[in-house]
């Protein structure tokens, strides 16, 4: 049998509800610990618990923990894959910094669940069965990292969580799931095309998000620049466009030397320097803005945070992200 790697994070996937509140919270001792230690049928499994957070608890610091454990094993023990249980509030930020910075080709499967682990119709336990078949396959392998849930198996560049509360909230717009989880085994119906990765052995800089909206100024802009962030994401309109009256924001910025990269906050599509006017993606992009290729706000925030790991360097950072 392959030798699996299960990290157990925290999360929904290993809290309970409370009978008479309805509250979910998490318990002192994670109940999926033990309940792994029930499918050892399936695979060699190694169980590690580094930390047990709500999944809204956990920040780039504990992503780059899980990557030097995930490592560490790959070195020593020589596993054949990795399954991760983690909150879905953050999954799929820790699913694309562990894509873009574990140096591996073995199969890394991250799963969580929607529903308590005492709750009719719980999908915590299926969830990371399902995860640790695809971490088994042999198809899985130089995938990239891959999130398992609902059956469905779906890139960690690709995939977001679309629905606050319905077992099917892990969706991959415009691309869908690379494959299924069937009773009989594991398909894959898709690849990715294209991998990347880059070394990382420190997370120190602070990159902020922010939203865009009708009537935005640079006020927000300007505060980033006084309490010297390292860079900043903006979910632009539409195509990637910004009110007229953000773009003094923007260019003291880009002065002194702080990236600006672009997304689109519409889910579908690609932000793009198409219109012609004040604040269109044109002008951005002629004063320096950085326009990612179809990642979303939150993915690109991280991948920010990995680029100025390697380089500060504006031109550099702009080629990570074509």
């Amino acid at each position: 049998m392959k030798k699996i790697l299960v990290i157990h994070t925290g999360g929904t996937i290993s809290m309970s509800e409370d009978t008479n509140t309805g509250a979910v919270m998490p318990s002192e001792k994670n109940p999926l610990v033990e309940k792994t230690k029930e499918l050892l049928a399936i695979a060699h499994l190694l169980i590690e618990e580094p930390f047990h957070l709500p999944s809204p608890h956990i920040t780039p610091l504990e992503m780059l923990q899980l990557k030097t454990l995930i490592e560490r094993y790959i070195l020593i023990e020589a596993i054949n894959g990795v399954v991760i249980t983690h909150g879905t509030d953050t999954l799929e930020e820790t699913a694309y910094f562990l894509d873009l910075s574990v140096q591996t080709n073995i199969p890394i499967v991250i799963t969580g669940a929607m529903r308590s682990s005492n709750e009719i119709g719980a999908d915590g336990l299926y969830n990371l069965m399902s995860a640790i078949k695809v971490a088994n396959s042999d198809e899985a392998e130089n995938k990239g990292v891959l999130v398992v849930l609902n059956d469905e198996i779906h890139t960690a560049v690709n995939v977001t969580k679309t629905h606050t509360s319905n077992v099917s909230t892990f969706q991959s717009p415009q691309y869908g799931p690379i494959g299924v989880v069937t009773k009989r085994g594991v398909l894959f119906h898709h690849s990715p095309t294209r991998r990347e990765s880059y070394p990382v052995t420190n997370i120190s800089k602070r990159v902020v998000l922010i939203k865009a909206h009708a009537g935005m100024d640079s006020s927000l802009l300007y505060a980033i620049n006084d309490l010297e962030f390292d860079g900043v994401v903006i979910e632009a309109l539409g195509q990637g466009n910004l009110p007229p009256a953000a773009i003094n924001g923007i260019k003291l910025l880009i002065e002194n030397k702080v990236p600006v990269v672009i997304v689109s906050r519409c889910f579908n599509g690609i932000a793009e320097d198409i219109y012609s006017y004040e604040g269109g993606g044109k002008q951005l992009k002629s004063l320096g803005v950085i326009f990612s290729n179809g990642l979303n706000g939150q993915k690109a925030r991280i991948k920010l945070l990995i680029a100025l790991e390697t380089s500060s360097e504006l031109k550099q950072i702009a080629y990570i992200f074509r």
